[in-house]
C-alpha cells in the first residue's frame, strides 16, 4: 500500500474560478454586520465580524482594525429612541466549532450562541437572532451610556457553548481533548431605556419587567473603557514601505514588492516565514497552510518516521525519514470541521511528498484567515485524526507539549478536476463549493 491514501469531498455545483479571490466576492450568511466609516475618507463600509481588515472600495485604502479588547457592539436603537444616555446590558456571543476526543472517536459542532452576560433581573437570556438580521454598531464613546457590569466572563461562555452543542463528556466516557477553534468571541449591547416605571427594549420597545424588579437585581455600571477603542493602523510593509495585499478576513497580508508575509496581531505586523510548492500549468489555485515543525515528546515523537510509527500508518518509514522533523500540517483558512480535520490529516501524512521554495506573491492565492495561534491549537486533533490506531494517541493527548516548535505558511498548488480542486502530491480533493461557502463559517 502506498503512504497516505487520497479521499475526496465531493460537491455538485462549479462556480466561476476566480469569483472568490476578490474582497468582496463572499458569501456572508449568518454573520454579523458592522457598520464602520473609513478612517480615511469617511465613507461608510460595511464589516463582518471576521473582518480585520478595513477595504475601503471608495478611496482603495486597506487599514487593519486593532483593539486591546474583544470587539464591543451595540443593536441599533429604535427610531423614537434617543442614542445618548442609555443602559447598555451586556451578552456575550460564540461563533466557532467545538471538538470534543473521546473513547469514542472525534466529535464536533459549529456553534452559534448569544448569552446575557449581566446578573440584573428581567434581562432576555439571549438576543435570538437579531445580532445576525440587524447591523450592528460600535459604541460611541461620546455617547455616555452606562454599561451594566459583566458578571458571565468570556471564557464562561466556552463550556456554555460546548453544553449547548453536547460536546461534554459522558458519564463513565474517558475524555481525552477538547478544542475551539476558528471562534469568533465579541461583546453584543443590547440598549434599554427605563421609562414609564418600567424597563424597556431600546431596540422593539417593548416592555421587559416593572422597574421595581429590574433595581431589586446587581445593577453595578460603568463607563465607557478606553482599553475597548479599535484602532485603525495603515497595512504598509514595514520592510519596504510598499501597501500590502489581503482580504478583509486576512490573517496573514503579502507584500506585492519584497515578497515578504505578514501576521495580523493586536499590536503590530509579524513577520512569517513562508514558502510554496511549485505548480504547473495546470495550477489555478494556491491554498494556505501552517506547517508547524515541533517535538512531541510525550509520544516520543521527534522525526517524521516516529510518527508514522507511533500512529501505526499502513506503511512502512523510509530511512531519510528519520532525519525529517515532524510537521504537523493544518488549513491557514476555515473549513467544515470533518473537512478540516479530513484534509490536515491528509497533508500530514504526505508531506514527505512535498518540496517547498521560496515563495512569491500570485494572483491566484487563496486568503489564510485562520491565525496561527489556532492552528496550534488543532495541532492535538490532527494528531488524533492521522491516528490509524487512536489508543496509541487518544489516552497520551492530555500529557502532549509542543517543543522546539517552528512555524511556517506554505501555499499548495490545486488543480481542477471536475467540481473539485485537487492537489497532486498529497491527493488532497476539495469541493469547490464546499471553499466557496468555507469564508461563512
Amino acid at each position: 500500500m502506498q503512504p497516505g491514501q487520497p479521499f475526496a469531498i465531493s460537491a455538485a455545483v462549479s462556480w466561476p474560478d476566480r469569483q472568490f479571490f476578490h474582497a468582496g466576492c463572499r458569501a456572508d450568511v449568518m454573520k454579523l454586520l458592522v457598520e464602520q466609516d473609513c478612517p480615511q475618507c469617511g465613507a461608510p463600509v460595511e464589516l463582518t465580524e471576521a473582518d480585520y481588515v478595513l477595504c475601503c472600495e471608495s478611496c482603495g485604502i486597506r487599514s487593519m482594525v486593532q483593539s486591546n479588547s474583544l470587539p464591543r457592539y451595540v443593536l441599533p436603537v429604535s427610531r423614537e429612541v434617543s442614542s445618548t444616555g442609555l443602559l447598555l446590558a451586556p451578552y456575550v456571543r460564540f461563533k466557532g466549532t467545538i471538538y470534543l476526543v473521546t473513547e469514542s472517536g472525534i466529535d464536533h459542532r459549529v456553534i452559534d450562541t448569544t448569552q446575557v452576560a449581566s446578573s440584573a433581573q428581567g434581562l432576555p437570556a439571549s438576543l435570538g437572532v437579531r445580532p445576525q438580521a440587524m447591523r450592528l454598531q460600535r459604541i460611541n464613546p461620546a455617547s455616555e451610556n452606562l454599561f451594566l457590569s459583566q458578571t458571565l466572563k468570556a471564557g464562561a461562555i466556552l463550556e456554555k457553548a460546548a453544553s449547548v452543542g453536547n460536546l461534554v463528556p459522558q458519564v463513565g466516557q474517558q475524555f481525552f481533548h477538547r478544542a475551539y477553534i476558528g471562534e469568533h468571541l465579541s461583546y453584543i449591547y443590547l440598549p434599554l431605556v427605563i421609562k414609564n416605571s418600567g424597563l424597556y427594549d431600546g431596540v422593539t420597545e417593548e416592555k421587559l419587567c416593572d422597574l421595581a424588579d429590574f433595581i431589586s437585581g446587581d445593577l453595578s455600571s460603568r463607563r465607557y473603557d478606553d482599553g475597548w477603542k479599535v484602532r485603525f493602523v495603515a497595512t504598509l510593509c514595514p520592510q519596504c514601505g510598499a501597501g500590502l495585499e489581503g482580504s478583509g478576513d486576512c490573517q496573514v497580508m503579502l507584500c506585492p514588492n519584497c515578497h515578504s508575509a505578514w501576521g495580523l496581531s493586536t499590536k503590530e505586523l509579524i513577520r512569517l516565514d513562508w514558502q510554496m510548492q511549485v505548480g504547473d500549468s495546470a495550477t489555478k489555485l494556491f491554498l494556505p497552510f501552517w506547517k508547524i515543525s515541533t517535538h512531541i515528546p510525550a509520544l516520543n515523537i521527534y522525526s517524521f518516521a516516529d510518527f508514522v510509527e507511533r500512529s501505526n500508518q499502513p506503511f512502512l518509514p523510509r530511512a531519510q525519514w528519520r532525519g525529517k522533523v515532524m510537521s504537523v500540517w493544518v488549513p491557514a483558512f476555515r473549513l467544515r470541521p470533518k473537512v478540516f480535520l479530513q484534509v490536515g490529516r491528509q497533508v500530514t501524512i504526505n508531506q514527505w511528498r512535498c518540496r517547498p521554495v521560496a515563495a512569491k506573491l500570485q494572483p491566484n492565492f487563496f486568503p489564510a484567515t485562520l491565525p496561527f495561534s489556532e492552528a496550534r491549537q488543532a495541532v492535538k486533533l490532527m494528531l488524533a485524526a492521522a491516528a490509524a490506531s487512536p489508543k496509541r494517541i487518544f489516552p497520551m493527548l492530555p500529557y502532549t507539549r509542543l517543543t522546539e516548535m517552528t512555524i511556517q505558511l506554505i501555499y499548495l498548488p490545486f488543480t481542477e478536476l471536475g467540481c473539485d480542486w485537487t492537489q497532486p502530491h498529497t491527493g488532497v480533493a476539495i469541493g469547490k463549493n464546499i471553499l466557496k461557502y468555507s469564508r461563512t463559517l
